[in-house]
């Protein structure tokens, strides 16, 4: 599969959602994709994924920004805002409606969940529901309430495998079914919010980014991201997932789980926490 070209100079992000204040398992992401850019001389930059308008904090983007200064953590450019970039993702969404490869669909949660237990498939428990592709050929006289992407239609168009592979730098050779493991995916959702697959693939293409560090809790997001991007016609990323910081109830540490946010009366002492976990895991920098 495709992928940036070595010899394109090196550009990294950080993509905080303003949920919430930077916690310890965001900083880890944080300082992970900023060392990684610095240890390959090249630029870091930072971008405000606040595309999921009512989960956001008030202020908490300004909050962010001024977290990432205390620590030292400086963008090298302008930062990106999600919310003003509604025009660049209504062009991309446009494009793969005419190629074919976008359809609106009419479907509810429960319709979803219905259809499959019809056919005998209920998705597991805690397990992400994989679209049964009821409205692929039709809305059948419904009203539509979302977009979809006709996942085997674009890998079919395009000559790609059904199932995907890339590279991940830590973990090594990765693969995904698309179609199968997770079905047509949502590019603008029934409330009329843009969905994050889409977002994030058109935002990364425009500010040129060549290489993507982040948490391991996001790795399966990728081959949907892949696919978007062969469809777009963007450049595939180089892919690095680093371990996440775990709460003390064995999940990943989050704000939707109450981590705190950073005590920032000792920032050296954060990046020192931060760096220290990052060690204890194996990740190297630059690696």
């Amino acid at each position: 599969m495709d992928t940036t070209e070595a010899s394109q100079p090196y550009v990294g992000r950080f993509a905080p959602s303003p949920t919430g204040l930077l916690h310890r398992g965001s900083l880890v992401a944080a300082l992970a994709s900023f060392e990684d850019a610095r240890a390959h001389g090249g630029r870091w930059l930072v971008r405000i994924e606040d595309v999921d308008g009512p989960r956001c904090v008030p202020g908490a983007a300004r909050q962010i920004l001024a977290q990432l200064r205390a620590l030292g953590l400086h963008p090298d450019g302008e930062v990106m805002v999600q919310s003003q970039r509604a025009t660049a993702y209504e062009a991309a969404l446009q494009i793969l409606i005419a190629r074919g490869w976008a359809y609106p669909c009419a479907c509810t949660r429960s319709d979803i969940e219905r259809a499959l237990r019809s056919a005998g498939t209920p998705p597991a428990r805690h397990a992400s529901a994989v679209y049964p592709g009821t409205c692929r050929n039709g809305l059948n006289g419904k009203t539509g309430r979302a977009w979809r992407l006709d996942v085997a239609r674009v890998l079919h168009d395009l000559g790609l495998p059904a199932v995907l592979h890339w590279h991940d730098r830590r973990l090594g050779e990765q693969t995904q079914d698309v179609a199968a493991d997770v079905g047509d995916f949502v590019l603008r959702r029934a409330d009329g919010l843009w969905a994050y697959q889409l977002a994030v693939v058109v935002d990364d293409a425009d500010q040129g980014i060549t290489d993507v560090v982040r948490g391991l809790d996001l790795l399966d997001n990728t081959a949907r991201q892949i696919v978007l991007q062969k469809a777009l016609g963007c450049p595939t990323p180089r892919y690095l997932h680093v371990p996440v910081v775990m709460g003390e109830n064995g999940e990943k540490l989050s704000k939707q789980n109450g981590a705190r946010p950073l005590d920032l009366a000792d920032p050296a002492q954060c990046l020192q926490e931060a760096r220290a976990f990052l060690a204890r895991s194996g990740w190297l920098c630059g690696r």
